[in-house]
């Protein structure tokens, strides 16, 4: 017989069972072996080829169009997950047999995008409204850039190229995923480096400090090490990931992207590859990053200047006879930045330990946009790995699910970036997902890091408040850039005082940030923006300039175009071979990064009177967000703003 204590316990733990939400989706498969990996793929390559021949006989009608989107439902479910666990799974051999896997998934995928009978019949298709326009247009546009219309010999040609460019991008980042770059160091040499950085790593059989250069080892480095000795192999380290193997694969990349281009009558793939973007073609791009340059370009050589005197001071030699490296300018940069605005990013991170800032983070959405974030037990690639269901707050709905992957380790993709595992479709009950993957300290954040967070969840908000009719218009399947503006336009948040404020609903036990350093963080942040669009504007312009070129050189080029920088270029270094952004899908549009965040912070002065105005919020997240691509960006922006866009505010932003 049960006692009353017993009883009640057991009420209680139902009631807790209640209280976690199941997930509105499916879960993200398990990948417990190479086996497994190689099984799922055969056997999703197999029931994929059987919907293109049942999709290639059905009559077109009016249930056509969710038909063909139901191909990339069931891409999502079965494909993605593949292409994602490549980059993050803890175990080689499974990261290497779905890299294997996505090779067959891209050859498949040119296949079909070559398919002349979907194409035939998705232009006669019926559409009843501008939605189902908008899908078409879009599908069309796809259709066309995979080749389907060119003649049978450039068309065979063209999927070639396709297929080789995805092996070799996956090439590149395998090069850099899988080098395990470790820097030794004297404990003498890591002076100024917070000890929690570097006293639990691993020691080499001189007894020297041994670091990766992920970002919790780089950061603090570059930051706080008093050695420029120590300072100069870490950034050496890190600027030449990937090393001379992946300056021969972008040349490759970038000469196959070219020949692409050329196929369909284009004299360059940056033209080619923006045709179908907001800036239309390579020369507006180009005149927009010249707008940039020339309200910068004065206030870089200042800051210079400033660093220049810095480092005499700090090291005790004469102005004249001083030079700034590239591993002084982050170090200097911080140092002027205590001087001025007594602000030390590592003093932030008692204030934003991870976990909590995670959740801060959330509770900013929830407060913003009307919904609620609940962490549910689960299984995944990691035991590390958090799961959370997203739900619409006033309906109590679940809608999405998110997964979080928030530390280092060997062999794990070692920047910030959020995958769209799967798209909204209202017209299936489909609900989306995506997941965030960082590499914070585990010691806490600082406040950059803090926004690096913030941009992150912005992409992973995009994706999973979504409520598009078809999957293949979901979340972040906007115009290229556009896509980074939502995100972008969360980084500001950091900065408000009352939004910091939320930390203490998620974390009673954590200080509250004083208000004076917030007050300094923020007069800070627009110190040394002269050298941070300085930069921006170069790796854009040498994205554009190399996918230009007849005969693509990434490293003279890039020795050329850093040279020309009030910094100049360090002889041997190899930058481009880090640079995967370029490899992979931001190849020839790394200029939209800018271009997206001219869109961000007119998107923000919807918000300049309370940061976490529901009203607002919810505006953004219907007009916006829970469009995807139903709309092309432009009138994604005038339906929330109710003005066509500007650069008003990012110009204004550039002059304080």
């Amino acid at each position: 017989m049960k006692t009353a204590l017993t009883t009640l316990a057991s009420l209680l733990l139902a009631a807790t069972a209640q209280a976690q939400p199941k997930l509105p989706g499916p879960n993200f498969p398990t990948y417990n072996s190479v086996a497994d990996v190689q099984t799922r793929c055969d056997a999703g390559l197999k029931g994929a080829k059987q919907r293109v021949t049942q999709l290639e006989k059905r009559k077109v009608d009016a249930g056509w169009l969710a038909a063909l989107d139901d191909l990339t439902v069931y891409f999502e479910d079965h494909q993605y997950p593949n292409d994602f666990i490549l980059n993050v799974h803890p175990v080689k051999a499974i990261r290497d047999a779905a890299q294997a896997c996505s090779l067959r998934w891209a050859d498949f995928s040119s296949s079909l995008g070559q398919n002349e009978k979907l194409f035939r019949a998705l232009q006669k298709a019926p559409k009843k409204d501008g939605i189902d326009a908008e899908f078409v247009r879009l599908a069309s546009g796809q259709f066309e850039d995979t080749g389907v219309a060119l003649p049978k010999a450039k068309r065979e040609r063209a999927k070639q190229i396709l297929d080789k460019l995805t092996e070799l991008d996956q090439q590149f980042n395998k090069n850099i995923r899988d080098a395990g770059t470790r820097v030794a160091f004297t404990e003498a040499e890591l002076k100024g480096v917070p000890a929690s950085v570097w006293e639990k790593a691993k020691r080499d059989e001189q007894g020297r400090i041994v670091l990766g250069v992920d970002y919790p080892s780089y950061v603090p480095v570059m930051r706080s090490a008093e050695s420029e000795a120590a300072r100069q192999r870490m950034w050496l380290a890190k600027t030449n990931e990937g090393g001379q193997p992946n300056l021969d694969l972008l040349a490759q990349i970038v000469t196959l992207r070219g020949e692409y281009a050329k196929l369909f009558g284009f004299d360059n793939y940056v033209d080619f590859n923006l045709r179908r973007r907001m800036a239309k073609d390579g020369a507006t791009a180009t005149k927009f990053l010249d707008s940039v340059t020339g309200a910068v370009n004065a206030r870089e050589k200042t800051e210079l200047q400033e660093l220049r005197a810095a480092k005499a001071q700090h090291v005790g030699t004469a102005l004249d006879a001083t030079t700034v490296q590239r591993w002084d300018a982050t170090f200097y940069g911080e140092r002027l930045k205590r001087e001025k605005f007594s602000v030390d990013q590592n003093a932030f991170r008692p204030y934003f330990p991870p976990q909590a800032s995670l959740e801060f983070s959330m509770k900013i959405i929830e407060q913003l946009m009307g919904v609620k974030y609940q962490r549910v037990d689960n299984t995944l690639w990691h035991d590390e790995v958090q799961t959370y269901v997203v739900s619409d707050a006033a309906s109590g709905q679940p809608i999405a699910q998110m997964y979080v992957d928030l530390y280092p380790r060997d062999g794990k993709y070692n920047h910030a970036a959020v995958w769209p595992l799967r798209g909204s479709a209202t017209r299936a009950g489909r609900t989306p997902a995506a997941a965030l993957v960082v590499n914070f300290d585990r010691q806490g954040l600082t406040l950059d890091e803090v926004e690096t967070l913030l941009h992150e969840l912005g992409h992973a908000v995009h994706v999973n408040l979504s409520k598009t009719r078809y999957a293949a218009t979901a979340g972040t399947a906007v115009m290229h850039d556009f896509v980074e503006a939502p995100s972008q336009m969360l980084e500001d948040w950091v900065y408000d005082k009352n939004v910091l404020k939320l930390m203490q609903a998620v974390c009673a036990d954590c200080k509250p940030v004083p208000d004076a350093m917030v007050a300094q963080a923020q007069a800070a942040k627009h110190y040394g923006k002269g050298g941070q669009f300085g930069r921006q504007h170069l790796y854009a312009s040498y994205d554009i300039t190399l996918h230009q070129q007849a005969k693509p050189e990434p490293l003279p080029l890039w020795a050329k175009m850093e040279g020309a920088t009030p910094l100049g270029h360090v002889k041997d270094t190899k930058f481009p071979a880090g640079f995967a952004h370029i490899a992979g899908g931001y190849g020839a549009g790394y200029y939209g990064y800018l271009w997206s965040l001219v869109v961000a912070m007119d998107l923000r002065t919807a918000f300049e009177k309370d940061k976490l105005g529901a009203d607002a919020g919810k505006r953004y997240r219907d007009a916006v967000l829970g469009q995807g691509a139903q709309k092309p960006a432009p009138e994604l922006v005038k339906d929330f703003l109710g003005r066509e866009s500007n650069s008003q505010a990012f110009f204004e932003y550039l002059k304080k």
